[in-house]
């Protein structure tokens, strides 16, 4: 890595000093005690909330690590007290919610009346984004300074429009059930951060053709925007955090040291168009506030 000799940021200083802040809260938070009759706090989601890709593995069939916004959380004022479990896991979708996921258990059987605090971060698997990636990649050569991959979603139809549309519905219904397991639990749904440049104008690093990284960056809002509304939509105790706007800025086009989000060719320790170490704290920083301010 090149030595910094320029002037950080401010939106990165401010980051880091977010990130440094979550150390400290780790480090003096009180021992968790047991609860009674399960759990305080319930982490659900899929990669994005179980830090997949980071190092210090705590389940390596879910990729949950020690890294995730969950687990930080879990060590701060909103978390004090609080029996921690954590069903995150890396692939989840709506229906993992549900059903097994491999041997994995249903994360809704994590729930329990007891169950105060919930944190929810599903959407990206129910849509594909894995496959949505690999396909702007190959289909980029045919047409680099245009929007091949685009076209290949709004052939006819918008497919990925659609696919949300479905996940919003889904995501309500989790929601609901959530309520039904914990009534008395806060919900905050977690958003996905800014993966793609906002200003749509993208790198050569990350091997989409040009006009598609707008796309993509779109798809993303798109995506929080549905989640927003179901949040808004799930009544009292039932709160959207943004993790976007922090993040824009830091995508995965950004230098290495700006980054929150890892490019395609990810350092080590982190996993492609996944937050690192940084990001996931920006994203618990983003859940503590909503947490303790609403």
């Amino acid at each position: 890595m090149t030595q910094r000799t320029r002037r950080l940021p401010n939106t990165y200083r401010v980051a880091t000093a977010a990130a440094v802040a979550g150390t400290a809260l780790l480090s003096l938070a009180a021992p968790t005690q047991a609860a009674p009759d399960g759990p305080n706090y319930v982490a659900m989601g899929d990669s994005y909330a179980s830090g997949a890709g980071l190092s210090k593995v705590k389940d390596t069939a879910c990729d949950r690590t020690t890294g995730s916004y969950p687990t930080t959380l879990s060590g701060t004022p909103a978390g004090k007290n609080r029996a921690f479990k954590d069903v995150t896991c890396s692939g989840a979708t709506t229906r993992s919610i549900w059903n097994h996921q491999g041997s994995t258990p249903p994360q809704i059987n994590a729930l329990t009346p007891n169950t105060k605090l919930v944190t929810l971060t599903i959407g990206g698997n129910d849509i594909g984004f894995t496959d949505v990636l690999a396909t702007c990649a190959l289909v980029a050569f045919s047409d680099p300074d245009g929007s091949p991959c685009k076209k290949y979603f709004t052939n006819g139809k918008d497919v990925l429009g659609e696919r949300i549309n479905t996940l919003e519905g889904r995501v309500g219904g989790v929601i609901t059930d959530i309520r039904r397991h914990s009534p008395d639990a806060k919900i905050v749904v977690v958003g996905y951060p800014a993966l793609f440049p906002d200003n749509g104008v993208g790198c050569a690093e990350v091997p989409f053709a040009r006009q598609d990284f707008a796309f993509l960056r779109d798809t993303t809002k798109k995506l929080n925007r549905a989640l927003a509304r179901r949040a808004a939509a799930g009544g009292t105790g039932v709160v959207y955090a943004d993790t976007y706007t922090p993040t824009i800025g830091h995508d995965m086009c950004q230098p290495r040291d700006r980054r929150f989000i890892e490019s395609l060719a990810p350092a080590k320790g982190t996993m492609a168009a996944h937050p690192n170490s940084l990001g996931q704290f920006v994203m618990a920083a983003a859940a503590y506030d909503r947490i303790i301010n609403s």
